[in-house]
């Protein structure tokens, strides 16, 4: 076993690969087809794209000509963040079933809880037309798990209070020294898997000389050492890469970090940023 086929079960029993290919800010074309194509034949077998990413088709076709049964691939995609009504992420729903063109979604998740031309916003109204046609889609079993991403603990209680069935995942920007522990807590406390998109804080951390320090004592790459931090917290991470060596370095996470290192680890904060929703897609 590895940590690239090593599952995280939703709460619906769904498995999910523990670690996942993220191809945000991968350009559809021969870029994504060729990243994703590499990554499956390294081993990944959960691969994240979404509509608003524009590289569906490229994924697709990838999946589609790496000779994996469909069924040994989770999919993930995601609803664009504008659409908030009922008829309109069916619709939407539908183009990504064309573009992917692999029969089915593993999990598609609800991109953001407002657009991201007007972030803040608030959409709680639209937010639950959408989930109503999220429930639909997981009924006709066109995707095998639902879920939502961006969403802070209102967003996820305004969907708790009304579902009939639960997101089951939040895609969150996470990472060592921006952990979102409310956001974190509240989704795990109440059964949804938090998957970390930008796990490595798009590179920024990976220069911070304590993490450094701690990668050279295990003998790992800070970008390791910042995903393997990822998975010890019981979360999902997204690493996204292009280039064949970085692919296969996110992949080799098979160590362990000791107590007192992920407690240093946790109480790190990135004062370098500020997070206010910048608009960060993931």
């Amino acid at each position: 076993m590895s940590v690239l086929t090593d599952t995280f079960g939703l709460a619906n029993g769904t498995q999910i690969p523990q670690v996942g290919f993220g191809t945000w800010q991968i350009p559809g074309g021969d870029t994504a087809y060729n990243a994703v194509a590499h990554a499956l034949k390294m081993g990944y077998r959960h691969i994240d794209t979404a509509k608003a990413y524009a590289n569906e088709s490229s994924v697709g076709k990838a999946i589609r000509d790496s000779g994996i049964p469909r069924e040994d691939i989770f999919v993930t995609t995601k609803l664009p963040a504008e659409v908030k009504a009922y008829q309109g992420a069916l619709d939407a729903f539908e183009t990504t079933l064309k573009n992917l063109d692999v029969g089915y979604v593993d999990l598609y998740l609800i991109h953001a809880p407002w657009p991201w031309s007007d972030i803040g916003k608030d959409c709680d109204a639209g937010n639950l037309d959408v989930w109503r046609a999220m429930e639909k889609i997981y009924a006709s079993g066109k995707a095998k798990a639902i879920g939502v991403s961006n969403f802070n603990t209102h967003d996820l209680q305004n969907i708790l209070s009304h579902a009939q069935v639960a997101p089951m995942v939040d895609q969150i920007q996470y990472y060592v020294g921006y952990t979102e522990p409310k956001i974190t807590k509240f989704a795990q406390d109440h059964g949804m898997l938090v998957e970390a998109y930008s796990p490595l804080a798009t590179g920024d951390m990976l220069d911070n000389p304590d993490i450094k320090e701690m990668a050279n004592k295990y003998h790992v790459s800070p970008a390791q050492l910042a995903l393997r931090f990822v998975l010890e917290n019981g979360v999902l991470p997204l690493p996204k890469a292009t280039g064949q060596a970085h692919i296969e370095a996110n992949a080799q996470l098979d160590f362990s970090i000791a107590a007192a290192d992920m407690v240093k680890l946790n109480a790190m904060s990135d004062t370098a940023k500020n997070h206010e929703h910048n608009g960060t897609q993931g």
